[in-house]
């Protein structure tokens, strides 16, 4: 019912920045949380940041402070904007969605991941 589009990945510079995208599509009101998740070469998927339809917002210490996560609803977008990049930030970005409809069984998305590499 939904589809997740990730852009905005690249090479950046220590301390530079980048803002990611994910473009939602299909049954898009029925998402009530969205998040960034992110995965480096030998490690196991972590929770980035995540927001909810409540306004509840989450981050992993590893980047609070650095990290923002916003969702544009007219555009069906969530952004993660990242400043102050480092070196350990080095990893494939994905968005994810979580949906709720009408069942109540609760649905899990995933776009298909950008990447961020940051070197000098």
């Amino acid at each position: 019912q939904v589809q997740l589009v990730e852009s905005g990945g690249g090479l950046v510079q220590p301390g530079g920045s980048l803002r990611l995208s994910c473009v939602a599509s299909g049954y898009v009101d029925e998402i009530f949380a969205v998040a960034w998740y992110r995965q480096a070469p030998g490690k196991d998927r972590e929770l980035v940041a995540r927001t909810s339809a409540s306004g509840n917002t989450d981050y992993s210490d590893s980047v609070k402070g650095r990290f923002s996560i916003s969702a544009d609803t007219s555009k069906s977008t969530i952004y993660l904007q990242m400043n102050s990049l480092m070196s350990d930030d080095t990893a494939v970005y994905y968005c994810h969605a979580a949906t709720q409809g009408a069942t109540d069984a609760v649905s899990h998305y995933w776009g298909q991941g950008t990447q961020v590499t940051v070197s000098s």
